[in-house]
């Protein structure tokens, strides 16, 4: 019998420079005890959050996405002229229209580039990526900035007990050409919109936009079922990071970190678990930050790279699930 073709998508692309920010304000557990019916250690037990950033007022998704993008273009040693594409993924811009990416455009005048949003809330970097390699591959494009950047502190209501999951912050990464066998070994995303309704935002939208009604209701705020999301995540992420691994023909040891979304730390754990992952391997920083949404890849990248810890050649695993709901895997060659 003839074995099926690996699936390899190289994309001779490479990640040049990174980049992140995080607000200056912090919420500690021990804070939120004081505005909303929680305990703080019964926080870090479950969810494995110590505290989270918190944008100040008046500073928007798109200020915390320009810091990490002016980090990312000098680690990458290229100015804001040279950026071809902008890609943010957000679930928080700063306005409806037009896309925090343009916003993020003119604060690091990086007028050269054509720049849009992506909404697909904690997967919304990995869809960014996957479209921002695909566009490097094409020949079209030489530099290419990502940014996830999220302040869910705006769309969260601080009276309900599922307040403490979410923190603000912005990461971003400089995607490049590359004539090395570098970039992306496998990429794959996926959706199932008969969950949407695990972590919605329930106004706002063309279906019921915001009024009186809704505002005293306070469904402009997000609301979740965390069992639901508990129970869909430790399903589909092992199911697609089995998926990456048949398509690249890599194995669990061949990869040197697993960096994911930071939905909470009881997912991260099972997801190893199903998998049998060294947990060792899977890096984590929602003690520090929370979830910070689209955000929390790049963030984490971030930190892994300044710390010395990525060696080129290195292969690292990217996973994430979000509203949608949609998810994603990737396993990318540093």
């Amino acid at each position: 019998m003839i074995e099926p073709a690996k699936k390899k998508i190289l994309k001779n692309v490479k990640i040049s420079g990174t980049g992140s920010y995080t607000p200056m304000r912090v919420y500690t557990n021990e804070y939120l005890e004081t505005i909303v019916d929680t305990k703080a250690h019964w926080i870090f037990d479950h969810l494995g959050i110590k505290q989270r950033r918190i944008a100040a007022k008046g500073e928007t998704t798109s200020d915390l996405g320009a810091i990490a993008a002016l980090e990312a273009i000098a680690d990458a040693k290229l100015k804001p002229q040279d950026i071809d594409l902008i890609i943010c993924a957000t679930t928080t811009p700063d306005m409806r229209a037009p896309s925090a990416a343009c916003f993020i455009q003119e604060k690091i005048g990086a007028f050269n580039a054509g720049a849009f949003d992506v909404s697909a809330v904690c997967t919304g970097f990995l869809y960014a990526i996957s479209l921002a390699s695909d566009c490097l591959a094409s020949g079209n494009y030489k530099h290419i900035l990502v940014v996830g950047a999220d302040t869910f502190s705006t769309i969260t209501d601080w009276t309900r007990r599922d307040s403490v999951f979410f923190g603000d912050g912005a990461g971003a990464i400089i995607l490049s050409r590359d004539d090395k066998k570098t970039g992306f070994v496998v990429s794959k995303v996926g959706a199932d919109g008969r969950g949407k309704m695990i972590w919605h935002i329930p106004a706002g939208g063309s279906k019921n936009p915001i009024n009186e009604n809704t505002a005293k209701d306070r469904q402009q705020f997000w609301q979740m079922d965390g069992k639901g999301i508990y129970d869909f995540a430790t399903k589909v992420l092992p199911k697609v990071i089995r998926e990456v691994f048949i398509d690249s023909g890599l194995k669990v040891e061949d990869i040197k970190y697993v960096i994911p979304h930071q939905p909470s730390i009881g997912i991260l754990k099972k997801t190893a678990e199903i998998l049998n992952f060294d947990f060792n391997k899977v890096l984590t920083n929602m003690d520090k930050y929370g979830n910070t949404s689209a955000a929390t890849i790049p963030i984490l990248l971030d930190e892994t790279n300044k710390a010395g810890k990525l060696t080129r050649g290195d292969y690292l695993l990217f996973a994430a699930v979000g509203s949608g709901m949609a998810w994603g895997a990737m396993i990318l060659k540093w």
